[in-house]
C-alpha cells in the first residue's frame, strides 16, 4: 500500500484549469491528522500507522480510546484508520500528517461511505426492468420469478428489494485537481463517495502507482 490521510468531504464546485476548462471537483478539508500508533512488520506482521482526525467529545471516549490516545499526547479521535504504507513510517507517535504528502497532478483512491437510501425495491436497488404497466399486467414493479419449482425454495444471493446505500465505496483513479496548504484543502477531480461532512480516507492511486 502507499500513502494516505484521512480528510472530510465538504461539497463540490468547479474550477478553471490552466486551457480554461471548467473542471468538476470535490472539495476534501484535510483536519490535523495524528499518529495514534505504528505498526510494524516485526511486532504486527506489516508496516502501517493510524491515523486519527477530530476530537471526540469526553463523555463520547471511553477508557481505552482516552489511554491509547494519551499514548500520542492527544485526545481521542472521532475518526481512526490504518495506512499501510513503508514510506509513511518516518512519522513518530503524536506527529501530525500534513495536507502537502500530495501534490497536484497526483493520482488517488478515495473511500468513504455511500449515502443511505433506506429500503427500496429491486428496480432502484438492482437496476432490474419492470413489467408492462397496460394490457392488463398485474405485474410492475416486482422482484419477478423466485426460482425454479423443483428447488422449492429461493436461492441464497437473490436480488431482492431491502437496504440500499450505507456502503463502503472506493473510486479508483481520481486526479488531485490542487493542493492549498494554507487552508489544509485538497480538490480532486469529479466526485467522491459520501454525504456532505462525511469522513473520507485518501490514499495513492494503487493501479497507477503500479504502472
Amino acid at each position: 500500500m502507499t500513502k494516505g490521510i484521512l480528510g472530510r468531504k465538504i461539497g463540490m464546485t468547479s474550477i478553471f484549469d490552466d486551457d480554461g476548462f471548467l473542471i468538476p471537483v470535490t472539495v476534501v478539508q484535510v483536519i490535523p491528522n495524528i499518529v495514534l500508533q505504528k505498526k510494524t512488520e516485526k511486532n504486527d506482521g506489516y508496516d502501517a500507522v493510524q491515523l486519527g482526525v477530530e476530537d471526540l467529545r469526553p463523555v463520547l471516549a471511553n477508557k481505552p480510546k482516552t489511554g491509547h490516545a494519551a499514548k500520542a499526547e492527544t485526545a481521542p479521535k472521532r475518526f481512526v484508520k490504518e495506512i499501510r504504507s513503508p514510506e509513511m513510517m518516518n512519522y513518530e507517535v503524536g506527529q501530525e500528517v500534513k495536507v502537502d504528502i500530495f501534490s497536484t497532478g497526483e493520482f488517488v483512491d478515495v473511500t468513504g461511505t455511500s449515502k443511505g437510501k433506506g429500503f427500496t425495491g429491486p428496480i432502484k436497488r438492482h437496476n432490474q426492468h419492470r413489467g408492462p404497466m397496460t394490457h392488463g399486467s398485474g405485474y410492475h414493479r416486482g422482484p419477478g420469478s423466485m426460482g425454479s419449482i423443483d428447488a422449492a425454495k429461493v436461492f441464497k444471493g437473490k436480488k431482492l428489494a431491502g437496504h440500499k446505500g450505507s456502503e463502503t465505496v472506493t473510486i479508483q483513479n481520481l486526479q488531485v485537481a490542487k493542493v492549498d496548504v494554507e487552508k489544509n484543502v485538497i480538490l480532486i477531480k469529479g466526485n467522491v463517495p459520501g454525504a456532505k461532512k462525511s469522513f473520507v480516507v485518501i490514499r495513492e492511486a494503487v493501479k497507477k502507482a503500479a504502472k
